[in-house]
């Protein structure tokens, strides 16, 4: 690869600031980051969801080893800049989140978020002044490394069934004033939650497309504050759908018509190196 990690974070702060919203694509592998590449996509970040389903494991299941071994593959597959889904950062300590991301660093990502979500269905959600302690000890790591490292503060309110617009808003904006660079609400409902979270914010809001029914048109959410837009396990959940529907044809009916359908050989060659 010809970019530096240096170069990277230049790039991928510069989106943030720039006019308008961008998309920021959800590989699932190498080839699939190759892909997004050629296509156009100026970022790429890894999903939590996705990795686990390449490692046939459920989302949440994944260790921090695994997590970055397969966040590796999608950085040295193009010279795009690379964030990762850190999750809770691997560990309930404001400790554990800082090392996640000092680890994420050291493999070449140039960005991560981290949630306040626990993994413990009793208790789902940190409470918000341990959420942002964690948040601080992430920021500060951010802060220690030779390069732009931009951190994203996720509040899982929505997607851990706690519907609490206000709570959502309290809580990125605790994260905001504890420094993250970019904050992320997964899960709103519908474009007024969308238009209420980015007015009280002062820095980028990632919207995450993915969920069906509630995921808007990037020129509705960039005219509502949005800057940046992830698109979660929706790739991934999509190569999954058309291998199911390819897989019961052979099963059911005997048949390959997919195969009149698929991409060919020669053409995702094309995307690949070597």
């Amino acid at each position: 690869m010809s970019v530096t990690q240096s170069g990277k974070a230049l790039a991928f702060a510069a989106l943030h600031e720039r006019p308008g919203a961008f998309v920021i694509a959800n590989p699932f592998d190498g080839g699939s980051a190759r892909m997004l590449a050629a296509l156009g996509f100026e970022a790429l970040a890894t999903s939590s969801g996705a990795q686990a389903g390449i490692l046939g494991k459920r989302d949440g299941r994944v260790t921090r080893d695994e997590a970055l071994a397969h966040a590796k593959l999608i950085v040295d597959a193009t010279d795009l800049p690379v964030s990762a889904d850190l999750e809770k950062g691997f560990g309930d300590a404001p400790d554990d989140a800082a090392n996640t991301i000092r680890a994420a660093a050291e493999i070449g990502l140039v960005g991560g978020s981290i949630e306040d979500a626990t993994g413990d269905r009793a208790k789902p959600i940190y409470d918000i002044a341990h959420a942002t302690r964690r948040v601080e000890a992430a920021v500060a790591a951010a802060r220690s490394l030779p390069f732009k490292f931009m951190l994203t503060a996720r509040c899982e309110n929505f997607v851990r069934n706690i519907p609490d617009l206000d709570d959502t808003i309290r809580r990125l904006q605790a994260f905001e004033a504890a420094g993250a660079d970019v904050l992320m609400a997964p899960g709103l409902p519908d474009m007024e939650a969308v238009r209420k979270v980015c007015a009280s914010l002062t820095k980028p809001f990632n919207f995450m497309a993915g969920i069906a029914r509630k995921s808007f048109t990037v020129a509705d959410l960039a005219a509502a504050g949005v800057k940046r837009v992830s698109l979660a396990t929706s790739l991934y959940r999509a190569a999954m759908t058309a291998t199911l529907a390819a897989a019961r044809e052979v099963k059911d009916g005997g048949t390959f018509g997919y195969i009149d359908r698929a991409v060919t050989t020669a053409e995702l060659n094309g995307f690949l190196q070597g």
